[in-house]
């Protein structure tokens, strides 16, 4: 008796480890990543252009992921370059080649401006950083 109970409990603790492998891997594909910039003047004259300097930190690494820049301007009038000299247009999508860029926001107007910048991936997550401008006029300066 003793024997076959022996055999039964080798029988289901064999079964239960096989049971407990798998041959499939489990692979994560989405990780998740943040925008860090360096600090930004808060005050901006009619056609200065302010650097923003950003770098992308990912939670980890898989190679097929893609990373995307957007912006939007819901206050005031500007434009906003990378750092290979491509303008961005308002909601476009374009490809981020880098981890770490630049952007160049060029004022347009004597108002106080803010963009939104949105950095997606491939896998739906999204990054939003908000940049505001107070106008500083050259009558400001002088006095």
């Amino acid at each position: 008796m003793k024997k076959t109970l022996s055999y039964f409990l080798y029988t289901m603790l064999i079964a239960c480890i096989v049971c407990a492998c798998s041959d499939s891997l489990n692979i994560n594909q989405v990780y998740g990543f943040d925008l860090v910039t360096m600090p930004i003047p808060k005050k901006i004259t009619q056609n200065e252009t302010v650097e923003i300097r950003c770098k992308l930190i990912k939670g980890g690494n898989y190679s097929e992921a893609k990373y995307f820049i957007r912006y939007f301007q819901p206050d005031g009038n500007g434009q906003l370059r990378m750092d290979n000299g491509r303008t961005l247009s308002p909601n476009d999508l374009f490809p981020l080649t880098n981890d770490v860029f630049r952007l160049y926001y060029t004022s347009h107007c004597q108002d106080q401006q803010t963009i939104d910048v949105y950095i997606e991936d491939t896998g739906g997550q999204v990054v939003q950083k908000t940049f505001s401008f107070q106008n500083e006029s050259v009558k400001e300066e002088i006095e």
